[in-house]
């Protein structure tokens, strides 16, 4: 199967288990490139963001983190053929969809209605990682509902959760302190606040949840 098709069928969540235990070399060198490259376009019309950030070196970097969280809370689960490369190259192919953020919609419309296609971008993108996320985890580990649902969104609301904490989204609380000048990305990074006070909620109860799973898992499996 063509390193293309590979894609397709993943953004399409047609991929088997065997294909992803087949995704190799190729595959993760062609995700780092998307995510380099829509990275730069997330960025490429902000004037406030880091040199990081417009580089879309940022954008690399939180692929490496994210997938090292999900494959570590994932390993006390004891799943077959669990390995770290496996989880870098899927959640790097799924970065793809986020190309929506570089149209320049901005150019074409009012300020007022970029921020409303902006939202419609951003909630579309969003759940449709997060969909191939659990769709990942659903089919290469076979466990629970309830376990998928843990472990997918878990690592989302605590690493928003912790960047809130640390005060590292200039945007969040430029937004809630009221001195950013209007952008056609305003209203999606409203929603951002909302993502960030609904995550930092939701963290607890996400974490006693995963604690119980392992725990249980554990002791049915007499370990």
């Amino acid at each position: 199967m063509s390193l293309i098709q590979t894609i397709i069928r993943l953004l399409t969540f047609r991929l088997t288990r065997n294909e992803m235990l087949a995704l190799d070399a190729r595959h993760l060198i062609a995700g780092i490139m998307g995510t380099w490259i829509v990275g730069m376009g997330r960025y490429w019309d902000d004037p406030g963001a880091s040199l990081l950030q417009h580089l879309g070196l940022g954008s690399v970097i939180y692929i490496f983190v994210l997938s090292a969280f999900i494959w570590l809370i994932l390993l006390p689960l004891k799943i077959e053929s669990w390995i770290y490369k496996t989880v870098l190259t899927f959640i790097a192919l799924t970065s793809f969809p986020a190309i929506f953020y570089a149209i320049p919609v901005e150019r074409f419309c009012s300020i007022t209605t970029a921020n409303r296609i902006n939202v419609w971008f951003l909630a579309i993108v969003a759940l449709w990682r997060l969909c191939l996320l659990f769709f990942f985890l659903k089919r290469f580990t076979k466990l629970s509902v309830g376990y998928i649902i843990t472990v997918t969104l878990m690592p989302m609301c605590v690493i928003i959760a912790t960047l809130t904490a640390l005060n590292l989204h200039r945007v969040v609380f430029n937004i809630m302190g009221g001195v950013r000048n209007p952008t056609p990305h305003d209203s999606a990074y409203q929603i951002l606040v909302l993502l960030t006070v609904v995550s930092t909620f939701l963290s607890i109860p996400l974490l006693l949840a995963y604690g119980v799973g392992i725990y249980l898992r554990r002791k049915r499996s007499g370990n």
